[in-house]
Formats: C-alpha cells, structure tokens, sequence
C-alpha cells in the first residue's frame, strides 16, 4: 500500500480546488472593479439638435 502517493494526490486535488477558487474570485474583483468604472464614467448628454454631427465637411 502506497500511503505516499495518495497523500500526494490528495494534496494535487486541494491545490487544484485552491486554484479555481482564487481565479474565479480575481474574476469576480475584476468584474466589480469594471462596473465601478462604468457606473463612475461621465455620460454625455445628448443634444438638443438631433441632427447635429451627422455630417462632416472633408476637403481633398
């Protein structure tokens, strides 16, 4: 009976569970910090003229 290599194995799969949970968490905090900066950005009003813009003079 190899007691070694099943501790050993044991011990790959907790690191592996480890892992996963601290990558979906970097996820997560990247996630929110995303949202703060969307919810934090200024939003341009729209204009009163809904045309203006629309068309661009170009000269060659």
């Amino acid at each position: 009976m190899d007691i070694s290599g099943s501790s050993a194995s044991a011990v790959s799969g907790a690191l592996e569970i480890k892992s996963a949970q601290l990558a979906k968490s970097m996820q997560q905090q990247d996630g929110q910090a995303a949202l703060q900066l969307l919810e934090a950005a200024d939003v341009p009003k729209s204009s009163s003229t809904p045309g203006l813009g629309s068309n661009i003079n170009t000269y060659a």
